[in-house]
């Protein structure tokens, strides 16, 4: 992108000016090398010109990149206690605010409550490179074992600033296909977080036919850094396992052919940005491009993995706690200690029974303690406004899913004009929208069997699954 070098270069060239003016002569060289990181952060906040303010932010973040683990955590914690709220002038504004409630009041308060690292951090992101930085300075702060105060309240400083830096409005939507330039392409190999890309070959298996899609958000800052992409598959009907996507024997077809758009991966690229939301919007612009480019599309759904499933039904299984499944559902389940059992046709099929019950239960009933589904997907998706629509038995069959899942995938559908109901339904009720053929699972008793009737067999399974894990919902 020239605008993005170009502006990266004037950038550089304002930062040089600056350390000449900053650092020339050897009394101000030599007051530089002793001044420590703190020291350097308190003249950056105290700056006032433009040149030798970058220059300032260079220079500590420059120093930042050259500290090993045990100077980084130093520096967090300096950023804690030297540089949060000054408490002299705030204990002022709210005694002001007691007294008098105008905006005047309230503004005064706001600002006064704002630690003072906020400000550093936004004149650290003036240097150049200064965003791309930042963010591996919060990929530092979230990969350190320190769970301390000063964690949390420098997290939440970052998190409130890199929401407003990667503001929607700032994104830029780009395709990815086989033309893209190879830094970019190997940067997808690198990122593919959910099935992984083992050469480039099948890089391009994924991105050059006619039926494939790849789109990415990017920054202006970190314009050669995808920041979330997202693989699409063009087919004709709802694909129920990821071997018939990225099989490649597959029969490929033209894109005005497809019915169905499946969004089989999605990778979020940069660690340092972790939650701050970019799929959300990436699936919807995705959706509209597609249904503009091809308006013979009908069908927009995931095929998506259920990483936590296996560790949920672990605990279902586990008796330590005076609970159990039925004996029946157990001597099924504990069929899954046999690595092989996926290529055993007896085993597969008295698992299928009883696994798919309980991924009903597990979508539909379980909970976290804030009364959100306990599935990090699921979260995302129904979040999203999708619709659970169906669970597919060993819809994945490679080592990681058959771990994390028992090779559970599942199949979202994002039908536009119930995408706002159904949020609403979760966030409001806390109600997850499933297909009937989804829900019917309920009316399974944990064995796999259909209970008397439809509501006796659910009461009879969300009885046993209630004494299992403390009723679901938590």
């Amino acid at each position: 992108m020239p605008e993005a070098s170009f502006f990266t270069d004037m950038l550089q060239s304002i930062t040089d000016h600056g350390r000449q003016l900053l650092f020339s002569g050897s009394r101000n060289t030599q007051a530089a090398a002793k001044a420590d990181l703190q020291t350097l952060c308190e003249m950056l906040l105290s700056s006032r010109g433009e040149a030798s303010g970058m220059a300032l932010a260079a220079e500590i973040l420059d120093r930042w990149g050259g500290l090993e683990s045990a100077g980084a955590q130093q520096f967090f914690h300096m950023l804690h206690e030297t540089f949060g709220p000054d408490t002299v002038r705030l204990d002022q504004a709210m005694e002001n605010y007691r007294t008098d409630k105008s905006s005047g009041a309230v503004i005064a308060l706001h600002q006064a409550a704002e630690p003072r690292r906020q400000e550093l951090l936004r004149r650290l992101n003036q240097a150049p490179n200064g965003t791309a930085r930042l963010v591996r300075m919060r990929q530092q702060l979230l990969a350190s074992k320190d769970r301390s105060e000063a964690y949390h309240a420098l997290d939440a400083d970052f998190t409130h600033l890199f929401g407003s830096w990667f503001n929607r409005g700032f994104l830029t939507l780009r395709p990815i296909d086989w033309s893209t330039p190879a830094n970019i392409l190997e940067k997808i190999i690198k990122y593919e977080a959910v099935h992984e890309i083992a050469s480039w070959e099948e890089l391009r298996r994924r991105l050059a036919p006619a039926d494939r899609r790849c789109f990415a958000f990017f920054h202006p800052r970190l314009a050669e850094e995808p920041l979330v992409f997202v693989e699409v598959a063009l087919t004709r009907s709802v694909p129920n396992a990821i071997a018939d996507v990225l099989d490649e024997g597959r029969e490929q077809i033209n894109a005005d052919e497809a019915t169905t758009a499946v969004f089989y991966s999605i990778s979020n690229c940069q660690d340092g940005l972790r939650g701050i939301s970019f799929g959300n919007f990436l699936i919807k612009q995705v959706v509209e491009d597609l249904r503009r480019d091809l308006p013979g599309l009908k069908n927009f759904v995931t095929l998506s993995p259920v990483p936590g499933f296996a560790r949920w039904l672990a605990k279902a299984r586990d008796p330590a706690g005076g609970r159990s499944l039925s004996k029946a559902a157990l001597e099924t389940l504990s069929l899954l200690d046999d690595p092989n059992w996926p290529d055993k046709e007896k085993s597969r099929a008295e698992l299928e029974r009883v696994l798919l019950p309980l991924a009903a239960r597990y979508f539909l009933s379980e909970r976290t303690p804030e009364g959100r589904p306990v599935d990090p997907v699921a979260r995302f998706h129904l979040g999203n406004g999708a619709r659970l629509e169906r669970v597919n038995f060993l819809g994945d069959r490679s080592p990681k899913a058959v771990q994390q899942a028992h090779g559970l995938m599942v199949n979202y559908l994002y039908k536009l004009d119930d995408i706002v109901a159904n949020h609403e339904a979760l966030a409001q009720r806390g109600e997850v929208i499933a297909s009937p053929a989804v829900k019917s699972l309920l009316n399974q008793n944990d064995d796999g069997r259909r209970g008397g009737n439809g509501q006796q067999g659910s009461r009879a399974f969300a009885q046993i699954m209630n004494s299992t894990l403390g009723g679901g919902r938590k």
